[in-house]
C-alpha cells in the first residue's frame, strides 16, 4: 500500500479516489493534485512509483492544509468559540446541535442514547 502523509491508501482503486482517503482531501482536490502532479487519475494507486508518489506528498505539503494540522486547526477554532463563550461555542460544550437544527425530536447524534425521564402522574391518580 502507498504511503502519504502516513496514511495507507488503497492499493486497488484509481489514484483520484484514493488520495480522498487523507483527510481535507475530497474530490475536486484529488482530481487537482493529480493533474499538477501530472498523473492519470484513473490509475491504480499501486501502479505509482515513488517519484510520483513523492511529488503528491510535496504538492499536498506546498499548496494544501490536510491530516494533522488540518485536524488541529479545526480544533483550535471550536477551542476558541469555547472560550469566547459565544452562542456556538456553548453549543459545542453542551454536546447540542450547533448549526440550528431542532433539539425537541431528532439531534439524536449530538445529544446521545435518549435519558428516559419518569412521566408525571395524571389527574386521576391524585384523586
Amino acid at each position: 500500500m502507498p504511503r502519504l502523509l502516513g496514511v495507507d491508501i488503497p492499493n486497488d482503486k484509481p489514484t483520484h479516489i484514493s488520495l480522498r482517503y487523507l483527510y481535507g482531501v475530497g474530490d475536486k482536490v484529488a482530481r487537482d493534485l493529480c493533474h499538477k502532479a501530472g498523473i492519470d487519475p484513473l490509475r491504480k494507486a499501486r501502479d505509482l512509483a515513488d517519484d510520483e508518489l513523492s511529488r503528491l506528498a510535496a504538492l499536498l505539503e506546498r499548496d494544501y492544509v490536510v491530516e494533522g494540522p488540518l485536524r488541529r486547526q479545526t480544533q483550535q477554532n471550536v477551542n476558541r468559540l469555547r472560550d469566547i463563550r459565544c452562542y456556538r461555542g456553548i453549543r459545542h460544550r453542551l454536546g447540542l446541535p450547533v448549526r440550528g437544527q431542532r433539539t425537541r425530536t431528532n439531534a439524536r447524534t449530538r445529544k446521545g442514547p435518549k435519558k428516559t425521564v419518569a412521566g408525571k402522574k395524571g389527574v386521576k391518580d391524585l384523586r
